[in-house]
């Protein structure tokens, strides 16, 4: 991490949203700063651990919808760091040839994902920023069909872009065109985040504001929006431990939920 980071020219004393997650993961590829801003979000939020596992238990239930429904093109958006349960290791379990297109704007983390799935197969790893579709999508163009079904997920990343943004598109506006360019039979993946504790939220704002993206908090009905032109797929946009429960360990309570998740079908 620390020679990648000093290739990049990246500030290990910035703290960064990819590393910050890896942390409540329990995973090891984060910095000082990372690990200090995170442990002053969980003094605000201690339930963002539990939080951040529940979305990691949610990805692989709904990777598991996805390719049991037949689709064969998975498109991880703003993916992060490596960690356990990876997208295509969800994929793969079921049906090998899923294509997986791994994206990330931040250089250190594409690099280092490179180095660990350099020898996986049908993964490919894009760095691209989804603030700016056009360009993404002329890069997805290269590993992706779009006259086939595609799923995009957006785990945990568009609550990291407002509504209208000074470096490109807004948040509705990339989802509207990802809808755009896909095929009848494609889905949408989102987890975002919600004010879950009004009294103590400008708190976190404010660790995120240090950090590399600001956090943009949305209501229910806000989160909805995004799968306008989607078949909501059920139970809907609820908490994460409540879509699609199976016999396996929950983290925290529903009191606790920090945010809300929903798959949606293009019909």
């Amino acid at each position: 991490m620390d020679e990648q980071a000093g290739a990049a020219g990246i500030d290990p004393n910035v703290p960064n949203v990819a590393r910050m997650y890896d942390y409540y993961l329990d995973g090891k590829d984060n910095f000082a700063s990372d690990r200090a801003a995170a442990e002053q979000i969980l003094k605000i939020f201690p339930e963002t651990r539990d939080s951040a596992k529940e979305n990691r238990a949610f990805l692989a239930r709904a990777v598991r919808l996805l390719v049991e429904a037949g689709v064969r093109q998975i498109v991880d958006l703003g993916s992060g760091l490596p960690t356990r349960g990876n997208t295509h290791e969800i994929a793969h379990e079921i049906a090998p040839d899923t294509r997986v297109v791994y994206v990330d704007y931040d250089s250190v983390v594409c690099a280092h994902s490179r180095a660990i799935l350099e020898n996986s197969d049908n993964v490919t790893v894009v760095q691209a920023d989804v603030r700016d579709p056009e360009t993404l999508l002329a890069e997805l163009r290269r590993h992706v069909d779009f006259d086939q079904p595609v799923a995009f997920l957006l785990l945990a990343i568009l609550h990291f872009i407002p509504d209208e943004s000074p470096d490109g598109a807004g948040a509705y506006q990339i989802v509207e065109r990802l809808h755009e360019v896909s095929a009848p039979g494609s889905h949408l993946v989102v987890s975002h985040g919600t004010d879950a504790k009004p009294d103590t939220t400008p708190e976190a704002l404010e660790v995120y504001n240090r950090a590399t993206a600001a956090l943009s908090l949305r209501t229910h009905a806000e989160i909805s929006r995004f799968f306008d032109g989607y078949e909501l797929l059920e139970p809907g946009l609820t908490f994460p431990r409540e879509w699609r429960p199976v016999d396996e360990p929950l983290f925290g309570a529903r009191n606790t939920s920090i945010g809300y998740v929903g798959v949606g079908r293009k019909p």
